[in-house]
């Protein structure tokens, strides 16, 4: 049962719906994947405007929570990056080193975990996979198209569980 005295939970992706990832893709390009590369370049992302602006917003009214596919390894970059950026503070759920299911399945699943004791009142994510699963369970999504797509990012959401 969900606790009513909190206030909802805005929940938020990073990779291409806070943080734009074009200037990295290319690690993903090449065969086989320079993940190392990839993630080390996370720092340097710059923010979009609308998804930050989003989350500003939805701190007014909700707490909010990011929801990554990056690996555990990069989270003091990740906080960094956040703090760098003016975003609010919140808890940061990312996938364990190891774990290479597909962000559709980690994030669903927290997603669930959240709603267990607090209202989720948006998910905001730019994978539409991700967004339909979500949509498909109950959740009020919000689709994050401000960023150029990228083949071979989707590609390493759903066959490589990375992101």
């Amino acid at each position: 049962m969900t606790d009513s005295s909190q206030r909802p939970l805005a929940v938020f992706d990073l990779d291409n719906t806070l943080a734009d990832t074009a200037h990295r893709q290319h690690f993903l390009e090449t065969r086989p994947r320079n993940w190392a590369a990839f993630f080390a370049a996370a720092p340097a992302d710059p923010p979009l405007a609308e998804g930050v602006a989003l989350a500003v917003d939805s701190a007014r009214e909700c707490e909010v929570v990011y929801l990554t596919g990056r690996p555990e390894r990069c989270r003091r970059d990740t906080l960094d990056w956040l703090a760098a950026h003016g975003l609010p503070e919140g808890p940061v759920h990312m996938r364990g080193d190891a774990d290479r299911r597909p962000a559709r399945f980690t994030k669903l699943e927290i997603l669930r975990r959240l709603a267990l004791s607090r209202e989720v009142r948006v998910l905001v994510d730019d994978d539409e996979l991700v967004c339909d699963d979500a949509e498909r369970a109950g959740f009020t999504v919000v689709r994050a198209r401000w960023a150029a797509k990228s083949e071979a990012l989707q590609d390493a959401q759903e066959r490589e569980g990375r992101t």
